[in-house]
């Protein structure tokens, strides 16, 4: 027989003690001279996926519906729409005729967003004289 007392929780610490949590440190201002942490920016696979979604949802169309005339597994195109899985140019353009876009309308709305979302992070302020302009499109390599 154990020394366990029946009817009681028995701790077992996951930690070595001392050791405390990253959410239990609180919350101090950057130090001078370090800097701001940096924000993550969003991944194009996400934006792609949420510009695919939004189409088909705009259409009132099912997953079903476009996975069949793309050609494509409904699974896979779920994946797609959530951001889990890198598609190939050809799934993404397949995908994009069956919603009656082109390859370069999907991924234009795609870029729109990323634009949209990165300014927020830098406060607008992204662009230099020495950036492209929007007009120059965007370059993707399949």
């Amino acid at each position: 027989m154990s020394n366990h007392v029946p009817n009681e929780a028995r701790v077992i610490p996951l930690r070595p003690p001392g050791a405390r949590p990253q959410a239990a440190r609180p919350a101090t201002a950057p130090r001078q001279g370090s800097p701001a942490p940096a924000v993550k920016e969003p991944l194009w696979r996400d934006l792609v996926g949420d510009a695919l979604r939004r189409e088909r949802l705009a259409q009132e169309r099912t997953l079903k519906d476009v996975a069949d005339e793309a050609r494509i597994s409904m699974p896979y195109l779920s994946e797609v729409e959530r951001g889990r899985k890198e598609a190939s140019s050809e799934v993404l353009a397949a995908a994009a005729h069956a919603l009656g876009l082109s390859l370069g309308d999907l991924l234009s709305r795609a870029q729109g967003e990323l634009i949209r979302v990165t300014s927020r992070y830098s406060g607008g302020s992204r662009r230099t004289a020495s950036s492209p302009s929007s007009s120059e499109g965007l370059c993707m390599a399949a």
